[in-house]
Order: structure tokens, then C-alpha cells, then sequence
């Protein structure tokens, strides 16, 4: 038999995990390697609850494994640093995302593309270079390869900074590789969510003219007065759809659930693209007829690699970009989930770890 998992690494950790596909989570004791010569370990304060949290608790993607430990943006304070690590020290603020490791050989790799090679390993649910499993962020502290460590900048406050690790890098991602940050390009986004409502401020940073695109009337207001879009379309609303058909130049689709395809590419111009970043976890009908009138395209995009996940925080740095956040108490996290099924949040839920996270 295998040791206890409390017992399998020398540093002792707590956090809440799911022990079974009803995703409800509750207090977990395990345990996290010592820090090695190019580790960084922090205490985590704040870690923010992503929607493919909620999906992977429950297993609705079928790959979880329980028991399931999640939280893939986790923000704190540098407690200890490798004889080898060069970037960090003790006091810093430091974050990490989706993932913890990756070949550093592969063709994605030497670009600066973790997120894309075939060994990467995510900060949950996966195997870690020593064979044991790893844990995400709802936890008292993080050890990671410096190269996975992000620098949060001073003037972003933690707490709000914590999404970026997420909600941040997969819509900054798909705006710069597909040309979208350029100034005057017009830019929708479907779904006005954790993802949607960071895509709207860091398409307004890069200067361009956004649409939010939404099957709720009544978050029109907030769009355009709070968040900055330049006009909202109701999904459901033929005339305002039509209306709009050909005057976009590409769409970020963050939505989470199965949902209609074809209105969204009769409202691209010739040559425009849908980017998914949302991961609905039934396939989504296409036709391919909407595709060849017009040239465009349908693609995908998966959070962004080291390099570009540091750029997307001091960028958000500079242009003072945050998440909108509630922030709550570990033991919150059970209701939190199932508010975060309904929508029932504006617009990401963060735990507040480091004051409420309370070892039995």
C-alpha cells in the first residue's frame, strides 16, 4: 500500500477537497514535497473559484479523480526559495495559474508555450514529475518551479489579482495571438461572466470597440456603464442580431454552456474569427456552410504560456485591470459552487485562504 497522503511528501498541508463526483467539498489533510533548488513556496491568501473548478469537482469533463483538491489562481507571499532560484525571494507577491510543469524540450515549450505541450501538467488532478498527484490552490500554501511562479505587481491588490491567473491570461491570450488588441478593432464577447467581463477590459485597454454579446437584457446596463462596452446585444433579440450581422472583426466566446454557434458567425465580417474559451461540456452543433461564406473561422484557446502570463499581469498592472470579485470565507466554498452554477455571482467568487482557512 501507498503512504497516506499526509504522510507522501515531508511538508505537511491542509485544504478542502471533493471525495466524489457530487463535488461537495470539505476539509482534507495532505501533504507537499519539501522546496527544492528551483522551487518557490508560498503561503496562498486568496485563490479564486473558476468555473471549470465547478466542472471538475463534479467530473462533468470525465477525467477528475478524486480526492480532488481545486483552485487554479492562487495569489500570496513568498515563505521560502531554492539555493538555485534567481527571480524571487522571501516577502514577494507571487501567484500561479493552471499549471506547475511541462517538458521544457517540445517545439511549445522552446516558444514560450507551456500551455500547449504534451507533458504539461496542470496544478490539479494530474501526475507531477515525481509520480505523485498534484493539489490546487484551495490549500494553505503552493510549492512550484520558479519558471510557474508569476510576480503579482504592488498596485494590483491580491485579492482582485487572483482571477488574472485564470480569466486573465485565457482572454489576453486569444486577443493578442488573433490580432484582436488592435486599436479600433471590433470586438465581441459572448457571456458576461468571470471570463467575459475581464475579456471587455482588456479588449477596451488595447483600445478596441467592444460588443458584449448576452441572453440577459438586464446586464446591459453594467456592460456599458460599469465595465466599458461600447454596445450589448441581447442573443435572443433577432432584430438587434440581424442588425448587427457583419460589423465584428472577431468574437471571444467565453460561455460555459451548450449554446447556438451560427448567429454568433453571421455577426463577423468577412474573414473574422470565433475563439472559444469556454469549455461546455457537450459538443455544440456547427454547420459548415456559415463557415465558407465569408472565410472564417472557429478556433480554440487554452490560458497562455509563462512568458505571456507574466506580460498579461504587469499589463493589467499598468492599466489598472481587475476582476470584479466577491470575496468569501473557506467554508462559504459549498454555496459559492452552486451560486456559481446558477450565475449567481458579478463576477468571480475568491476565498479569502488566508484568513479563513482553519486547520481541525
Amino acid at each position: 500500500m501507498g503512504k497516506a497522503l499526509e504522510e507522501e511528501h515531508p511538508v505537511k498541508a491542509f485544504g478542502w477537497a471533493a471525495r466524489d463526483s457530487s463535488g461537495v467539498l470539505s476539509p482534507f489533510n495532505f501533504s507537499r514535497r519539501v522546496t527544492g533548488d528551483e522551487d518557490v513556496r508560498f503561503k496562498i491568501l486568496y485563490c479564486g473559484i473558476c468555473h471549470s473548478d465547478l466542472h471538475c469537482v463534479k467530473n462533468e469533463w470525465g477525467f477528475s479523480t478524486y480526492p480532488f483538491l481545486p483552485g487554479h489562481e492562487l495569489v500570496g507571499v513568498v515563505t521560502e526559495v531554492g539555493s538555485k532560484v534567481q527571480k524571487y525571494k522571501v516577502g514577494d507577491r507571487v501567484g500561479v495559474g493552471g499549471m506547475v510543469g511541462a517538458c521544457h524540450t517540445c517545439e511549445s515549450c522552446e516558444n514560450n508555450l507551456e500551455n500547449y505541450c504534451p507533458k504539461m501538467i496542470p496544478i490539479f488532478n494530474a501526475v507531477d514529475y515525481d509520480g505523485t498527484k498534484t493539489y490546487g490552490g484551495y490549500s494553505d500554501h503552493m510549492v512550484a518551479n520558479e519558471r510557474y511562479i508569476v510576480r503579482i505587481p504592488n498596485n494590483l491588490p491580491l485579492d482582485a489579482a487572483a482571477p488574472l491567473l485564470c480569466a486573465g491570461i485565457t482572454t489576453y491570450s486569444p486577443l493578442i495571438y488573433f490580432g484582436l488588441d488592435k486599436p479600433g478593432m471590433k470586438v465581441g464577447v459572448v457571456g458576461l461572466g468571470g471570463l467575459g467581463h475581464v475579456a471587455v477590459k482588456f479588449a477596451k485597454a488595447f483600445g478596441a470597440v467592444v460588443t458584449v454579446i448576452s441572453t440577459s437584457p438586464s446586464k446591459k446596463q453594467e456592460a456599458i456603464e460599469v465595465l466599458g462596452a461600447d454596445s450589448f446585444l441581447v442573443s435572443s433579440n433577432l432584430d438587434e442580431m440581424q442588425a448587427a450581422n457583419g460589423t465584428l472583426d472577431g468574437i471571444i466566446d467565453t460561455v460555459s454552456a451548450v449554446h447556438a454557434l451560427v448567429p454568433l458567425l453571421f455577426l463577423l465580417k468577412s474573414h473574422g474569427k470565433i475563439i472559444m474559451v469556454g469549455a461546455p461540456d457537450k459538443p455544440l452543433e456547427l454547420p459548415v456552410f456559415p463557415l465558407i461564406i465569408g472565410r472564417k473561422t472557429i478556433a480554440g484557446s487554452n490560458i497562455g504560456g509563462m512568458k505571456e502570463a507574466q506580460e498579461m499581469i504587469d499589463f493589467a498592472g499598468k492599466h489598472n485591470i481587475v476582476p470584479q470579485i466577491e470575496v468569501i470565507p473557506m467554508d462559504y466554498v459549498n454555496t459559492a459552487m452552486e451560486r456559481l452554477a446558477k450565475a449567481d455571482v458579478k463576477y468571480r467568487f475568491v476565498l479569502d485562504i488566508g484568513n479563513t482557512l482553519k486547520a481541525p
